[in-house]
């Protein structure tokens, strides 16, 4: 799986791709298959700090590009790696993805975080409640015509400046009722760019069955 990451994102416009993990054995992995590894400690709180450990092991510059790719994603698109990084500009260092939620029950479903956003794109709030709240027809099980919701979609790009002023917060309220990290970003004034993701991001996985669904969907892309 994590070999398959490691490809993935190395067939989008990246410069380099590192896997960054406390673990000997992803370790010997990544290097059976010559990809770059950074070893980082396994004291992290979250995955942001972990993060921002590999970028500092690395080198990086206060405007190199960071994007976080999670290593249970072994169908990631390469587009939407480079469709996060792109949005990064001199006005927003921080930048996200989601997805047109079409299923209603999704709207209610707590393990779905929806987002809303201005004008600009700019997030205004992530929920793990059913934002917007359509006030007057919400009951009657569908979503009504003229309003929309949107999936979040858990991949990010940052500058490494960006990382470096997140890691040195401390948890905010919000993040801490909603479990979503991202909400420490927005709490502290930070913006977040948000759009639309290029192509569809097929399930990650999270458990051994799994496994099965997405050999199915590589056999059936063979």
């Amino acid at each position: 799986m994590i070999r398959r990451v490691y490809e993935q994102a190395s067939n989008s416009d990246a410069d380099t791709i590192y896997v960054a993990t406390d673990d000997e054995r992803i370790v010997d992995e990544v290097e059976s298959f010559g990809g770059l590894i950074v070893m980082t400690s396994p004291d992290h709180p979250t995955g942001t700090d972990r993060i921002f450990e590999a970028a500092s092991l690395i080198g990086l510059g206060d405007d190199d590009i960071v994007v976080n790719v999670q290593g249970d994603e072994p169908l990631i698109p390469p587009s939407v790696i480079n469709k996060v990084a792109g949005m990064i500009d001199s006005n927003v260092q921080m930048s996200t993805l989601c997805e047109l939620i079409i299923d209603p029950k999704e709207v209610f479903d707590p393990n779905v975080v929806k987002v809303v956003s201005d004008a600009n794109g700019i997030a205004l709030y992530f929920s793990r409640a059913p934002i917007p709240w359509s006030r007057d027809h919400f009951g009657s099980g569908s979503i009504p015509d003229g309003i929309s919701w949107y999936r979040h979609l858990g991949i990010y790009a940052y500058t490494a400046a960006m990382l470096a002023r997140f890691v040195t917060w401390d948890p905010a309220p919000l993040e801490e009722a909603e479990k979503l990290e991202q909400l420490r970003a927005l709490y502290n004034g930070e913006k977040i760019k948000i759009a639309i993701a290029p192509d569809k991001i097929p399930p990650g996985i999270d458990v051994p069955g799994d496994v099965e669904r997405t050999l199915k969907v590589l056999k059936e892309g063979a």
